[in-house]
C-alpha cells in the first residue's frame, strides 16, 4: 500500500504539473487539457524506462545468440523437461541473459497504470488520491471532474455508460469514444507485437510459438480488460503503445538482431547506398561508367652509346 501511495502521488503530480503547464496556452477547464496532461505523463514515464528499454534489446540479442545452444538442449532432453529447464537455467546464467528482461518494461508500467486508474476512479467519486489531497490542488479535483473530451469525461467507462447521464453527459458518446479507444488500444498492441515478430525474429528463433501466442493473447486481454477502464486510463494506454511502436520501429530498422528480416533490409539499404556512391559492394566496384585509363609508361634513361648506334667508339 505504500509503494501504491507514494506511486499515486508521483502520477498526479507529474498530471498535475502539466495541467498547470498547459493552461497556459490552453482552457485549464478543459477535458483536453486534461487529456494532453496524461500524453505528457506518458512521455515522462516513457523516458525514465529507456534504461529498461535497451536492457530489453540486449536481453532479445542474447536470446538471438544463444538460440542454437537452446535448440541443443531442447533436442538433446527432448524426453526429460525437468532437466531440459534445468540446463537452460544454466545456459541463462553462463552467458548472463535474463529472458524476463523484455518484459520488464510491461510488468514496470503495470503498477503506474494501476495508480493512474485509481486516481481517475478517485476523480470520478470525487475522493481524492495523490495531490488531490493536498491542500493547494484540491480545488483542481472538481475541475478534472468536470472536464471532458467529445461531450464524455475522462473518468467514464465503457460499462457505466449509463451512469454519467447524471452529471449531464452523453451515455451514446460515451459508449462510442470508449470504443474507439478501446479498438486503437487493442490495435495498436497487436501490431507493435507483429512488427518484433515478421522483422526482427529470427525464422528459427524457438521463441516465435510463444511470440505468435502474445500476439494474439494480449489484444484480446486489453480489449475485453478496456470496457472497464476509464477514457484517461484508455488514452494512456494508447498513448504509451504509440511510443512503443515508434521505439520499436526506429530499432528494429537501425539496430536490428542479425539473421531477421530486419537486418537483411539494413544491409540492402547499406549496400544501395554505397552503390550510389560508386563505392564497393560485396568487393565487387560499382561505378556509373567504367572507364579503363592505360597506365602511363614512362621513359627509360638510356646511355648516350645506346642512343647514337651508328657512332664509333673511341
Amino acid at each position: 500500500m505504500f509503494i501504491l501511495d507514494w506511486l499515486q502521488t508521483g502520477v498526479s503530480w507529474i498530471l498535475v504539473q502539466f495541467h498547470q503547464l498547459l493552461s497556459n496556452v490552453l482552457d485549464p477547464n478543459s477535458g483536453w487539457t486534461w487529456a494532453f496532461s496524461i500524453v505528457g505523463l506518458v512521455i515522462v514515464i516513457r523516458i525514465l524506462l529507456i534504461p529498461l528499454f535497451v536492457k530489453q534489446i540486449k536481453a532479445q540479442r542474447n536470446l538471438q545468440i544463444i538460440q542454437p545452444q537452446m535448440k541443443e538442449i531442447q533436442k538433446k532432453y527432448a524426453g526429460d523437461k525437468e532437466r531440459q529447464s534445468q540446463e537452460m537455467m544454466k545456459l541463462y546464467k553462463e552467458t548472463g541473459t535474463n529472458p524476463l528482461a523484455s518484459c520488464l518494461p510491461i510488468l514496470l508500467q503495470a503498477p503506474i497504470f494501476f495508480a493512474l486508474f485509481t486516481v481517475l476512479q478517485g476523480i470520478a467519486m470525487l475522493n481524492p488520491e495523490g495531490v488531490f489531497k493536498w491542500e493547494q490542488y484540491a480545488p483542481l479535483l472538481q475541475n478534472a471532474h468536470d472536464a471532458s473530451i467529445f461531450g464524455v469525461p475522462l473518468y467514464a467507462t465503457f460499462l457505466n455508460a449509463s451512469e454519467v447521464a447524471a452529471d449531464g453527459f452523453s451515455p451514446n458518446a460515451t459508449i462510442v469514444l470508449a470504443s474507439i479507444l478501446i479498438l486503437l488500444m487493442s490495435g495498436t498492441t497487436f501490431l507493435t507485437q507483429r512488427q518484433l515478430i515478421v522483422k526482427n525474429t529470427a525464422p528459427g528463433n524457438p521463441m516465435v510459438r510463444q511470440q505468435k501466442i502474445l500476439l494474439y493473447v494480449f489484444p484480446v486481454v486489453f480489449a475485453v480488460g478496456g470496457i472497464n477502464f476509464p477514457i484517461g486510463v484508455l488514452i494512456y494506454w494508447f498513448t504509451t503503445n504509440l511510443w512503443t511502436m515508434g521505439q520499436q520501429f526506429y530499432v528494429i530498422r537501425n539496430n536490428p538482431q542479425p539473421g531477421t528480416p530486419a537486418f537483411d533490409a539494413l544491409e540492402s539499404r547499406k549496400n544501395a547506398k554505397i552503390a550510389r556512391k560508386g563505392g564497393i559492394v560485396s568487393d565487387v566496384e560499382v561505378t556509373d561508367i567504367v572507364s579503363v585509363t592505360p597506365e602511363r609508361v614512362q621513359p627509360k634513361r638510356t646511355s648516350k652509346s645506346k642512343r647514337s648506334p651508328n657512332k664509333k667508339k673511341s
